[in-house]
């Protein structure tokens, strides 16, 4: 008997149209979440984050998808193993394909967290997935107008001084809301910090 070889890696998309973001491209399928993190009346400051996923060559990547994945303003996650107990109104977690903005962009609409812990800055969880990627990249968004926090925040501090900027999302003063701009760049000299989970 001859013996088994493993099997090529293979990339893990472009698929995210069709079976993780349906509604977003529409397709007559129902997806399980989309960039509107927030339902009904959820206390918080509402805010908004845009950003662009970029390649090396500082092209927009037109077909990438973000997850992301946050606690509430008291640092609660929508999760029941959070002792703390959940925030059943806030879902937490939104996804969303960049090729479904004219701009090309990623857009969530939700509340700013808070931390989590006391000790970590008030941040959100981010997942990229883009063709060539054998597996999804995970990084983190952090907030300019959370300095002080920010300086104290272990996750942060571990990061070289240098590329921290990478993660600290940009509050747009000139918007009427609270806005935040933050792009993925996945090469080059301004490379996103990812972090191995």
């Amino acid at each position: 008997m001859s013996k088994l070889r493993q099997t090529p890696s293979q990339t893990v998309g472009p698929f995210f149209a069709y079976a993780l973001t349906p509604e977003q491209y529409g397709y007559d399928f129902a997806s399980i979440a989309d960039g509107a993190l927030v339902e009904g009346d959820v206390p918080g400051q509402r805010i908004r984050i845009e950003g662009r996923v970029l390649d090396g060559n500082g092209d927009v990547v037109p077909d990438a998808m973000i997850e992301i994945w946050q606690a509430d303003e008291q640092g609660r996650y929508a999760h029941p193993a959070d002792p703390r107990g959940s925030n059943v109104g806030f879902k937490g977690f939104g996804r969303m394909g960049t090729g479904t903005d004219p701009e090309q962009r990623f857009i969530f609409d939700t509340i700013k967290p808070g931390s989590v812990d006391g000790a970590q800055a008030p941040h959100i969880n981010v997942i990229v997935f883009m063709r060539g990627l054998l597996l999804h990249a995970y990084t983190r968004m952090y907030f300019s107008d959370e300095a002080a926090a920010n300086a104290r925040d272990p996750v942060l501090a571990s990061v070289p001084a240098e590329r921290r900027h990478t993660l600290i999302a940009l509050k747009d003063e000139a918007s009427a809301g609270a806005v935040y701009r933050l792009d993925i760049h996945m090469q080059g000299p301004n490379e996103t910090v990812f972090f191995d989970v």
